[in-house]
């Protein structure tokens, strides 16, 4: 769900996975990785991915009722 996430922001911003590889200095085939959803694709370059789209992530309770910082 997170690499059909990162497709879909990299599309809209009209970048292919090498552009958005050069943006992380990662290889192209990182991303390609990332997309299809690797299962050993490291958080970090989930993280990285993000942060080069210009996109965060935002931690929720399932019921929405309740922001991170109540859920401990």
């Amino acid at each position: 769900m997170a690499g059909a996430l990162v497709r879909k922001a990299r599309l809209a911003q009209d970048l292919t996975q090498k552009e958005l590889a050069a943006r992380m200095n990662v290889r192209q085939a990182t991303i390609s990785k990332l997309e299809s959803g690797e299962p050993a694709t490291r958080m970090a370059v989930l993280f990285d991915a993000l942060a080069a789209l210009g996109l965060e992530l935002a931690v929720t309770a399932r019921d929405g009722k309740s922001g991170f910082q109540d859920m401990f």
